[in-house]
Order: C-alpha cells, then structure tokens, then sequence
C-alpha cells in the first residue's frame, strides 16, 4: 500500500504543483486539506475541493478553524493593540500558526505517514509549518517540494502543463492570501522597494465616495456590536470588513524582518483589524491606567513578535494571554469613528468607565482632588532625587 502523505493544500499554483508531485514522482496517496480560518466563502470551498480532486488526490478535507482562530489569537491581537512594525496586523503570521496547527491535528487523525507544505525557501511560512509540525507531530517526516527543488512560477507552471493541468500565467501573477483578520498581496512590485501595487492587484476595489459614521461597542475589549446591532466577535470583524474595505481603508504595505534573516514586503489590505485596533486602542486610553498601557504595550509588542515567529506553542504566550485578558475588564464602550475613501478617523468614545470623568475635575481648568499647594509640595518632591544629583554634580553634564 501507498504511504500517506497530508498535503496543505490552497488550491494556488504551489499546493497545485505540489499535488501531482507527490502522487506522480513520490509515489504518495495524498490526502489534501484546506484550512478556512474565515476567509473562503462555501462556493470557494467547492471550486477548491473540486480542483483538489481534479487534481487526483485521495481524499480532501476543510477544517473550519474561524473561531478557534479568533478565541486562540486574534481576540489577544485586539487586546494588546498589535500592529507589527507600527503598521501591520499580523493577518498571516497568525493565521499560518493556526492552520499549521490544525494541519497537525489532521495528520494524526488519520494517521498519515507524511506532511506536506508549499512554502519556498524564501520567507517565514517555511519555519513557522516546520516548528510547529515539529512541535506537535515530531515523529512525521515533512515534505516540501517547491523548497527542496528551488522552483520558479514559471517552471511550476510548466510542469503542470506536461501532467495536463493549466494553470493561467496570469493568474499566478499575484499571490493573494484572504483570512478573517486580513488579506495579502505579494506580487512582482512588492519584491522591489520602490513599486506600489497597481489598483487592479487589490482583491477589493474603492467603490464607496461618501462619508460615513459608524458606532462600534467592545465589552471587555472584544467587539460585540456595529451601530446599535449586537454580535458574535467573528460576525462583527466580518461585518466591519464588508463596511470598510470598499473605502480603501486598511490598505497598506508591510516591510518587516523575516525570520531567516531578509527583509520581506507584503501588500495586505486589512479595514477591519486597523479600525478595531485603533478604536479599541482609544477606548482604553480613556479606561486604563498609564502603567496598565505601559506595560501593555511591552508585551504586546513581544507577544506579535513571537507569534509572527511561529513560536505560537511557547507557554509565555499563555501567561502574556492571561495578563492581557485581565487588563480588558473595564475596556468597555462605543467608539465613534467616520469613515472617508483611503481613511478614517475616531471622533470620540462613551464608557461607564472613562477615566475623563468630570467628577473629578477638568483637564487644563479645574480638579476637585487636590489642591493647588498640594501640587506645590509633590512637585518639590516629585524632583527632589533630580535637584540633589545636579546640585552635587554641577554642571557636568
């Protein structure tokens, strides 16, 4: 009998590539399975099925990991206000730990000898399947076909053709990645450092030209609400993005630090993960404590960073996790925002619990709190250890 070996499969040129290599030159039973981690559509899952069949695999499975996706990482994404870079939501780096992970579960569930993937040697989706399969299925040797063979598009494309598969040149032009919390774009411009991808290359296309107001509500730091109307999180992100994208709101593109090394930029367009992290952002700059945002920040920033890394397994995300839930017990309120083609702009926010309140004072007017001597002596004190370090030292400095 055959070995069997789990193909990771998208439907694109490289999972495609990857299907009749297997079967063909390795002599595998290859049994495909496709991750929706919220950004195919059930007609999408069928053309995918169907062209996995097509293309002679043994068996093919979808795994919905939607909202095991949002409850396992993305809500912690929200939390800690994670944009990598100061620019990017992590729209793939954390969707890949996710389906890799489910990926992993698969091979085990059905007992598979092999596991494949489509990555190529350049960037960091290689690493973050191989650590993570290494981690929750050490024992299953992994494949990687286009890794091992240094293949181009074009060679991939030619290979198919002489199995009798066609694939469009133009089609494989753009590498487009659609998930629930953001979709990629990487096409021959984003390889350069000067180039912008052209209009045609983004998946949504700017069709809204007037103004809009949107009310969002969070309930400890979670979005449960769009203008009024209660929600599950995931339906809420979903509904934002269907609002949001047609004004060009999210749009972007990301260099970063790949982890081998290299500098690597990616076009994503992401309105719903860049309106909700800025929204929620200002909600708890009103509801927080300074050291709360402080120390929020520094972990946060580790905590996309390892995550992007793949290092999604490491028991410091669970603790980084727990600190982060904690501090959204009194992230709750509407955040007001306008939307405008290409941006958008938060107007203001309403909570039971903003730290603004005028029981206590006025900012720049008048406090109910204290004194005006009292901030005479604190200030005194507040800079005593400063005064005597340049009383002692003079003016070395």
């Amino acid at each position: 009998m055959k070995k069997k070996v789990v193909l990771a499969f998208s439907g694109g040129l490289d999972t495609s590539f990857c299907c009749i290599y297997l079967s063909q030159d390795r002599d595998l039973e290859v049994h495909s399975v496709i991750v929706n981690t919220g950004g195919f559509s059930a007609e999408e899952l069928q053309e995918i099925e169907r062209r996995a069949y097509a293309l002679g695999v043994a068996s093919h499975a979808v795994v919905d990991e939607t909202d095991n996706y949002y409850d396992g990482c993305i809500k912690y994404l929200v939390f800690g206000n994670v944009l990598k870079n100061a620019t990017y939501p992590l729209s793939v780096s954390a969707e890949r730990v996710s389906q890799a992970t489910a990926i992993a579960n698969y091979v085990k569930k059905i007992g598979a000898d092999y596991v494949a993937h489509g990555s190529t040697g350049a960037g960091n989706d290689q690493v973050r399947f191989d650590m993570i399969f290494n981690i929750i299925i050490p024992e299953v040797e992994i494949i990687t076909p286009i890794r091992d063979l240094k293949l181009s598009r074009e060679a991939e494309i030619k290979y198919l053709a002489e199995h009798g598969v066609e694939y469009s040149a133009e089609k494989a032009k753009y590498s487009i990645n659609k998930g629930l919390w953001g979709t990629s774009v990487g096409g021959q411009e984003t390889l350069t450092s000067h180039e912008m991808l052209p209009e045609a290359a983004w998946p949504t296309q700017v069709t809204e030209s007037g103004n809009r107001r949107i009310e969002l509500t969070f309930e400890k730091g979670e979005l449960t609400g769009i203008d009024g109307e209660s929600m599950a999180p995931v339906a809420a992100i979903q509904k934002l993005q269907a609002i949001a994208q047609p004004y060009g709101i999210g749009r972007d593109v990301h260099v970063g630090d790949t982890i081998i090394g290299i500098k690597g930029r990616v076009g994503f367009e992401a309105a719903a993960p860049i309106l909700i992290i800025k929204a929620h952002h200002t909600l708890e700059k009103h509801t927080l404590t300074k050291w709360q945002l402080s120390w929020k920040e520094q972990l946060a920033s580790f905590y996309g960073n390892w995550l992007h890394e793949g290092q999604f397994h490491d028991p410091i995300m669970r603790n980084i996790e727990a600190f982060l839930a904690d501090t959204q017990q009194v992230v709750s309120g509407k955040v007001f925002v306008e939307l405008m083609p290409y941006r958008f702009q938060i107007i203001g926010i309403e909570s039971a619990h903003d730290l603004m309140s005028n029981k206590f004072g006025s900012y720049g007017e008048m406090n109910n709190t204290w004194s005006g001597e009292d901030v005479k002596g604190f200030s005194k004190i507040f800079g005593n250890q400063v005064m005597i370090w340049h009383k002692v030292n003079g003016h070395e400095d």
